[in-house]
């Protein structure tokens, strides 16, 4: 097979596997991310992954800030005239002046099993609304958010114990096996594109502010995905005490006995290790591990070695 030009199009870490594979199995001319962002306290100017790994390779990266009105992007496009472009998790829409350039067209490696859960945050929400399973589903890429024809797809089991990271890399190394098995099927024509049923789309939405609150008026096994979902980023978040209190791991437990309260989010007993909290339905949630806000996440021990009781405080309530 004649080496193809290829240009990738990604930022996070998600997308580093899969960059990783293109470069050594199949070369990669050109890298497009996002645009280098200041992070943590001391807003230090981090370049994205994907960019650390093209420059570990020197190959030459572009960072627009909107892809679709930058032209410098276009015009280095049009004169490295690449036989595919491929994304993941790039993080901006694709203009159609760009997706009409490659010979090969322009392909997603979307963490989905599509059309269920387009959009940009496919893993946590595929964890929020309790699925069994996911996967990865590689499409051709249109104008509209995710909905291009689909090219392969590969299943990933959701346990129980998966929280968001270890869904998430699990879903990138699935999305590297299957670009990998791919990509030389669409090279030599040997594939069959199924069209998307627009009936059964759902989407997953980037995951807001006021998504990462808990709200105890659910029952424990909701409340358990929401925690799971937004760990390690950005954390599910309560309050005690007028503190913001980070839940970061719990289980939905059942426990003997009668206990003297009947408002959601009360803590209703604790122990060495745990504390637990009525929900909504008479579920319990026993939380494991949790970080007050400007301190550590903690085990749920180490939080109760102040030997302070907390039976009785109910979670989420606010005193102004």
């Amino acid at each position: 097979m004649d080496r193809k030009k290829i240009v990738f199009m990604g930022t996070p870490k998600f997308a580093v596997p899969i960059l990783e594979m293109l470069i050594k199995s199949y070369g990669v001319d050109l890298v497009i991310t996002q645009p280098d962002k200041r992070v943590g306290r001391k807003k230090i100017l981090t370049p994205t992954p994907v960019k650390v790994v093209a420059q570990n390779y020197d190959i030459k990266v572009l960072q627009p800030e909107k892809i679709s009105c930058d032209e410098e992007v276009l015009n280095e496009l049009k004169k490295l005239n690449p036989d595919i472009i491929i994304t993941a998790a790039y993080g901006q829409l694709v203009p159609e002046s760009i997706l009409e350039i490659p010979k090969y067209k322009c392909i997603n490696v979307h963490g989905s099993l599509l059309p269920k859960l387009r959009g940009g945050a496919p893993i946590q929400y595929s964890i929020l609304e309790d699925h069994k399973k996911t996967g990865i589903t590689i499409m051709y890429m249109v104008k509209k958010l995710d909905a291009g024809d689909m090219i392969s797809k590969v299943e990933v089991d959701i346990l129980d114990s998966d929280n968001y990271e270890k869904l998430h890399d699990k879903l990138s190394v699935a999305g590297c096996d299957l670009l990998d098995r791919t990509l030389p099927k669409i090279f030599s024509g040997d594939i069959s594109p199924e069209k998307q049923d627009e009936s059964q789309a759902t989407f997953a939405k980037n995951i807001l502010r006021e998504d990462e609150k808990i709200d105890w008026s659910k029952n424990a096994r909701i409340i358990f995905n929401k925690i799971r979902a937004l760990d390690p980023m950005p954390g599910a978040f309560t309050y005690l005490e007028n503190n913001i209190l980070k839940i970061w791991d719990s289980e939905v437990v059942k426990l003997n006995g009668n206990f003297n309260f009947s408002k959601v989010g009360t803590i209703i007993k604790q122990d060495k290790k745990n504390i637990y909290v009525l929900c909504a339905d008479n579920t319990i949630l026993k939380i494991k591990e949790l970080q007050v806000s400007g301190k550590k996440r903690v085990p749920v021990a180490s939080f109760l070695s102040n030997k302070k009781n907390y039976v009785g405080i109910r979670l989420g309530e606010v005193n102004e």
